[in-house]
């Protein structure tokens, strides 16, 4: 089992920053993808960011230019720096951890953090 715990998130105003922190509870990223979703409120869960094992990383495209993952594996922790906030980034973020061996999916999520954009 693995444990994701998120933190970071918080109020800020249009045009701030935040970089929220998935940490895992144990060392995995060296093995598993890990993806930053966010949702809001009426709204369906949506890809934000995500990087692989290897240290690739995928962005959607309202947060390209905006948002960076990165991964620190000495300290199990993934991270989102999120950069000229928009109120559309307004969401719950969540963090999960991915792998597939010999087709079975290891999945985890953390329990989210509270992102909230306004003036």
């Amino acid at each position: 089992q693995v444990q994701l715990v998120e933190s970071g998130g918080g109020l800020v105003q249009p045009g701030g920053s935040l970089r929220l922190s998935c940490a895992a509870s144990r060392s995995i990223f060296s093995v598993y993808a890990v993806g930053w979703y966010r949702q809001a409120p009426g709204k369906q869960r949506e890809l934000v960011a995500a990087i692989t094992s290897g240290g690739s990383t995928h962005y959607a495209d309202s947060v390209k230019g905006r948002f960076t993952v990165s991964e620190d594996n000495a300290k199990n922790t993934v991270y989102l720096q999120m950069n000229s906030l928009k109120p559309e980034d307004t969401a719950v973020y969540y963090c999960n951890a991915q792998r597939v061996v010999l087709g079975i999916e290891y999945l985890y999520w953390g329990q989210g953090t509270q992102v909230t954009v306004a003036s």
